[in-house]
């Protein structure tokens, strides 16, 4: 009765489940643990082979870099590409384009009225100057005042705060409400890309099958208003030589940036422009919400677990 084959115990072991159970959560373990089953038979994964990975998990879970990982084998991506074929088959059309969010979102904050500094007056210069601006609208071009522009991007190293003990809380994160055109405008510099840590869970497997663990310069967006679907996004930075081999396969044409180099610093005063500086023209484009849970406010992560 219980010596049993690979058969026989996926099956005790997927219908040992009790009928109080979630029955969602019973449906995908069942199919993951029988694609692992079957995994482990197909390739013939030997024991070592096996309790090394489940060291790996281990090591993964307690570095807080499980994010790093969904991002980097795609899945992030992929649920992206699920949503925008979902709005597609639903004709809902039009709208900045969504991109991933990414394992380092913080909320709360500083939050500013039409503009702001992301990064902090009177340090040192840290890279190129720029101040992105542009307006929050409807799919119909009306302007949406009182939106929330929720921006966080990576320091000169390639990190970011709250992850990084050498920076302050919410360095280079910030948020502002529109104006009543739905103007924004921020200062900050150009990031950097950068890679994953080395010497990581992260970098050990990626070592492993022979990838890079690099992201292009970019920068990350939280955009929220009421009425409106939240929108979650991030933009690249051109000329970065990562643009099209991103990591996190997160660069979408539609939010690839321009930069107006060498522009006059006349009316950007109250920023503390004071030479030419890039200016980098963006405009969000929020579709209607649906129902109230596209509204929401949270961040993705933070949603899922509310």
């Amino acid at each position: 009765m219980n010596e049993l084959t690979q058969t026989q115990l996926l099956e005790r072991v997927t219908h040992s489940n009790r009928p109080d159970g979630n029955p969602r959560v019973q449906k995908i373990t069942a199919r993951i643990v029988g694609d692992l089953f079957r995994a482990i038979d197909d390739l013939d994964i030997q024991p070592d082979e096996f309790w090394a990975g489940v060291d790996w998990l281990s090591r993964l879970a307690s570095s807080g870099q499980a994010g790093l990982i969904t991002a980097g084998l795609g899945f992030d991506r992929l649920l992206d590409i699920r949503l925008d074929e979902a709005d597609e088959r639903a004709g809902r059309e039009g709208g900045t384009p969504r991109a991933i969010e990414g394992p380092l979102y913080i909320a709360g904050a500083p939050l500013s009225k039409y503009e702001t500094r992301v990064d902090e007056e009177g340090e040192e210069q840290r890279g190129e100057t720029m101040v992105m601006e542009g307006r929050v609208l409807d799919i119909n071009g009306k302007p949406v005042a009182g939106a929330i522009v929720d921006v966080w991007h990576a320091n000169e190293l390639g990190r970011y705060s709250h992850f990084d003990p050498d920076q302050a809380e919410y360095a280079l994160r910030r948020r502002i409400e529109t104006d009543a055109q739905g103007r924004y405008r921020f200062r900050s510099f150009l990031p950097p890309g950068y890679a994953i840590p080395p010497n990581s869970p992260t970098s050990e497997l990626f070592s492993a099958i022979g990838r890079h663990g690099n992201r292009p310069a970019h920068i990350h967006f939280l955009v929220v208003a009421p009425g409106l679907r939240t929108l979650t996004t991030q933009v690249n930075v051109p000329g970065d030589s990562f643009i099209d081999d991103d990591f996190a396969f997160a660069t979408r044409d539609g939010l690839i940036l321009k930069l107006e180099r060498n522009t006059p610093p006349k009316g950007y005063e109250s920023l503390g422009v004071t030479t030419q500086f890039t200016r980098v023209p963006f405009d969000f484009v929020m579709q209607p919400a649906a129902d109230e849970s596209e509204a929401d406010p949270l961040a993705r992560v933070a949603r899922a677990l509310a």
